[in-house]
């Protein structure tokens, strides 16, 4: 795909999610329900989406498929009371409580029409549903026993629930698992449609079925169905197995970086301090790595780029669309219209019927812009450090390509628990709230004035292990910030990559221990007018500090998934 491609297809997701956001909120009476990065959140903490058929795919165009799992939503969080549900559910079993969220998810669509006709919602519902349901039978869900056997409970409680006849591709795949089930569903299934006005009274309806339904699940052959004994093993590729991951998957909330007020910041005179910094230390990183070690360290990062198979050229071209900004290059003389040319008055004596008198302003794409990555080298970013390097090398290279300035940044600390700041703190008493307490160290892998190539070779010393110990975010965003305010580019954008809060032990012990993300929070205020600082939360969410965040999966970055995450933070 295009760079103008990529931007469009972000701006329609976005737009897309915008509108299921609202409808959302105005199902549901939520105010705080939003979308970010293409999942649900109420305020900072992402709703979880339990059902397998209210769960879309990042990639999925279908505008309609996508408001029937916006609505589904709505009608869940307006329907069920999830403390109720909590009490029920069984987490014992996870083919049982897939069945049972499947049926509290069947419950509250139900409601859909009996209070308000919502014609509209029930249509997008039912389109949602056949989708998944078709999408089902081409993964080849219903080939096995067991997948059929679910496949046919999700369809014939549909249908019992809501009213809505099963759907006509479903029928004979269905059929004789349907027969046989009857005698040993028929009781709950019938109650499940009397009482689905009624949570407290469908819960042990449901969980009867549920229970029913994971024992023929364990059987391996549900009543029947055909026999699978040619099926590959599960292996966790069967499309139950999947299906099963896939509801795990949605349980499990993304972790939420923690913040708060700050009473020694926020109440002490003169804001944040600093007890000494006589220690701190601002250079080159591969001023710490011997060279032969650093070579290393760059074939290995090198070999790393080379397996990930990215097109440097392509993610260049999608930079400059995305960075670039008009700029005057010089005039097109002999127009018809536009500005006079001096240099031309002369023809009017001499040639009195001419009327290319004029010159045009013309102007061309520049990408203006200083794009700044600046590494979080905490101990817990250790084991990422070679993702995060592999992505900050190949955006200064593509940056370069596209004519903008790039510039990597890391922060850490010279020392564990406060260093020799901290002993000279002891030694002076220990005196009360005595502000940042360790050795700060800033650390540049490339400048912005010193092109990639120049630089490749120091970009690798982010490999060297013993360079993470804790981080001091705050004073790092405002360094970061600092340095680019002294660039010429007229647009300033800062990445700061980290997989956690602001954290170094000595200072948090000696004031409260939201000092340091009071005080980063504070730096993002005021930076933020000018520069345009974006937080990449590696496995964490870091919307309490950042405005503008994403969340990046470094342990599964096969492909260029992960590039198209940062790229989608540019095109916003």
């Amino acid at each position: 795909m295009t760079g103008t491609g990529i931007q469009a297809a972000v701006r329609r997701r976005q737009q897309a999610e915008e509108l299921c956001a609202a409808a959302v909120r105005a199902l549901s009476a939520d105010p705080e329900v939003h979308y970010r990065g293409g999942r649900p959140y109420r305020g900072p903490h992402p709703v979880p989406v339990h059902a397998p058929h209210a769960r879309t795919s990042p990639d999925d165009a279908d505008f309609a498929s996508l408001r029937g799992a916006a609505d589904g939503l709505a009608l869940r969080l307006r329907g069920s009371d999830p403390r109720r549900h909590a009490e029920v559910c069984p987490t014992d079993d996870p083919a049982a409580r897939l069945v049972f969220e499947l049926l509290e998810q069947f419950r509250t669509e139900a409601g859909a029409g009996t209070e308000v006709p919502l014609p509209g919602v029930r249509t997008n519902l039912r389109h949602r549903f056949l989708r998944w349901s078709r999408a089902c039978e081409e993964s080849g869900l219903t080939e096995t026993a067991r997948g059929l056997l679910l496949f046919t409970v999700a369809h014939v409680a549909r249908a019992r629930i809501t009213g809505e006849p099963v759907p006509a591709h479903a029928e004979d795949p269905i059929e004789a698992t349907r027969a046989a089930l009857a005698p040993l569903t028929g009781h709950d299934l019938a109650a499940l449609r009397r009482h689905r006005a009624d949570q407290r009274a469908f819960a042990p309806h449901a969980l009867s079925l549920a229970r029913t339904v994971a024992g023929l699940l364990a059987t391996a052959d549900g009543p029947g169905a055909k026999d699978d004994a040619d099926d590959p093993p599960e292996d966790g590729l069967s499309p139950f197995t999947a299906l099963l991951d896939l509801d795990s998957e949605s349980v499990e909330e993304t972790a939420t970086a923690t913040s708060g007020r700050s009473r020694v910041l926020a109440d002490g005179p003169g804001g944040y301090r600093v007890f000494t910094t006589a220690y701190d230390r601002e250079g080159p990183a591969a001023a710490c790595v011997r060279a032969e070690l650093l070579r290393e360290y760059r074939d290995r990062l090198d070999r790393r780029i080379a397996a990930q198979g990215v097109n440097v050229p392509r993610l260049a071209r999608t930079l400059q669309l995305l960075l670039a900004t008009r700029a005057p290059d010089g005039w097109d003389g002999g127009q018809e219209a536009g500005h006079i040319d001096g240099a031309r008055l002369s023809q009017l004596i001499t040639s009195p019927t001419e009327r290319r008198l004029f010159r045009t302003e013309r102007t061309a794409p520049v990408a203006d812009a200083l794009v700044t990555f600046l590494i979080d080298c905490s101990g817990s970013m250790k084991e990422h450090a070679e993702s995060v390097a592999m992505l900050a090398d190949v955006f200064a290279r593509a940056l370069d390509q596209a004519g903008a300035a790039c510039e990597i940044l890391g922060f850490t600390t010279g020392a564990w628990n406060g260093g020799r700041a901290r002993r000279d703190w002891l030694r002076a008493g220990r005196p009360p709230h005595p502000g940042r307490l360790n050795e700060r160290s800033h650390l540049v892998f490339k400048d912005a004035a010193i092109p990639w190539r120049r630089a490749r070779r120091d970009i690798a010393a982010l490999l060297k292990p013993d360079l993470f110990r804790e981080g001091i975010d705050g004073e790092a965003v405002d360094w970061a910030c600092t340095r680019a305010a002294a660039r010429p580019e007229s647009r300033r954008l800062l990445f700061v990559v980290s997989d956690g809060s602001p954290m170094d032990t000595a200072t948090n012990l000696a004031n409260d221990r939201n000092y340091l993300d009071h005080h980063l929070r504070e730096v993002v205020t005021h930076q933020g007018n000018a520069t345009e600082i974006h937080g990449i939360g590696v496995g964490l969410d870091l919307s309490p500090y950042y405005r503008r965040s994403r969340i990046l999966n470094l342990a599964d970055d096969t492909g260029n998934g992960i590039f198209r995450e940062v790229l989608g933070l540019l095109a916003r």
